[in-house]
């Protein structure tokens, strides 16, 4: 039988074979192209520098962000023993004051809660007492009854600088999912919205940033990590996320956060009158003794009398004074009216243009300086 030829490989030879074998398998289980990149082993390159800073906001604030639990006692109408049961509810809060204690939240989350309990970050629980609430701007101001020294706080931004399409953050605890980012834009300014608590809310923020029930409350950030508002409200027909969101603005807040740590309510203007809406427009319908408006002479439907026969009150509309502006503004009714003096700093006189009766011929301004008291 023929041998066939032998071949015998030098050591180059060896070396060379062992190189295109190793080379073989490796190309075999590893994908064509792919190179080894140092980046590739740094899971800080696949983020975008955003996304880096969206992370590092909520690394520093989302601590700052509490969990509201309230328990209410009322009576359950179907039991034959009229006991009172607990009913509980759920919000968000944000700590502006890690010396004090101080959270702020939405009244509605509140809302007259027999007892209310606050959940840190770190899972531990504290009471915590109501120190001011304004309906007016559905906000609350809590205190917790013991303050620990790990407590974190939300800087203060402004919000009269926002505008439309700048990016925001919102965190809160949507379903009691604790301390939920969301992000979004400035979706609109100066907004409407009648809060839960049947208040007209003016002013608001709007934004696309995913709030649900249980984000009341929680704080909405800047892009530097700054509370620029306090998330409050929604536009939903299912009750959950529909992409309009609204936030108390920080800057209506801190106008209002001095009488409330002091006084538990707001101090706002007050001409001691009470309105009645007409079609000629907002008409005084009494003054209250002593009140600005008897001081400025301004006329109601309905005056005092008391004599020897006679005590009550005689109504007379053709003498009493309709509201056509406070302050160079229009109004059409008692809630503008009441609005525009809601927004009156303490010190400022206020400016009524006034027609008699409703009579154009009968206009005629003036200057009241308003008593201030709590709301």
């Amino acid at each position: 039988m023929k041998r066939l030829p032998k071949f015998v490989l030098s050591p180059d030879g060896r070396h060379t074979a062992l190189a295109l074998t190793v080379g073989l398998v490796v190309g075999l289980l590893v994908p064509w192209n792919y190179a080894v990149d140092a980046r590739d082993l740094n899971p800080r390159s696949f983020r975008s520098d955003e996304e880096e800073r969206t992370i590092e906001i909520y690394r520093k604030t989302n601590e700052a962000v509490v969990f509201i639990t309230t328990i209410t006692l009322a009576i359950d109408p179907f039991d034959m023993f009229l006991e009172y049961r607990p009913r509980q509810g759920t919000g968000s809060g944000v700590i502006v004051d890690e010396k004090n204690g101080i959270i702020l939240t939405n009244l509605h989350v509140i809302g007259d809660a027999d007892r209310i309990e606050v959940t840190l970050a770190d899972g531990r629980n504290y009471r915590a007492v109501p120190v001011g609430v304004d309906k007016t701007s559905d906000l609350a101001v809590l205190r917790l009854a013991e303050t620990p020294s790990t407590l974190v706080r939300v800087s203060y931004g402004e919000s009269s600088s926002l505008v439309v399409g700048q990016r925001v953050l919102a965190i809160g605890n949507p379903f009691g999912l604790h301390r939920t980012l969301t992000t979004g834009i400035v979706s609109s300014l100066e907004r409407n919205v009648k809060s839960p608590t049947g208040a007209l809310l003016k002013g608001l923020i709007q934004t696309d940033a995913a709030i649900n029930p249980g984000n009341s409350g929680g704080p909405l950030l800047d892009m530097d990590g700054r509370l620029i508002g306090i998330n409050t409200a929604i536009l939903s027909q299912s009750g959950d996320s529909a992409g309009i969101s609204f936030a108390l603005p920080i800057d209506q807040i801190r106008l209002v956060l001095p009488d409330l740590l002091a006084h538990g309510r707001v101090r706002r203007a007050d001409l001691g009158w009470v309105l009645i809406d007409t079609t000629s427009g907002p008409m005084v319908l009494r003054i209250i003794e002593g009140g600005a408006a008897e001081a400025a002479k301004i006329q109601p439907v309905e005056r005092p009398v008391a004599g020897v026969f006679l005590r009550g009150y005689v109504r007379d509309v053709e003498q009493a004074d309709v509201i056509v502006a406070v302050n160079d503004r229009k109004v059409e009714n008692k809630e503008q009216v009441q609005a525009l003096l809601n927004d009156v700093r303490r010190g400022d006189k206020i400016r009524l243009l006034l027609r008699r009766g409703g009579r154009r011929d009968q206009e005629r301004v003036v200057e009241v300086e308003p008593q201030y008291t709590a709301h």
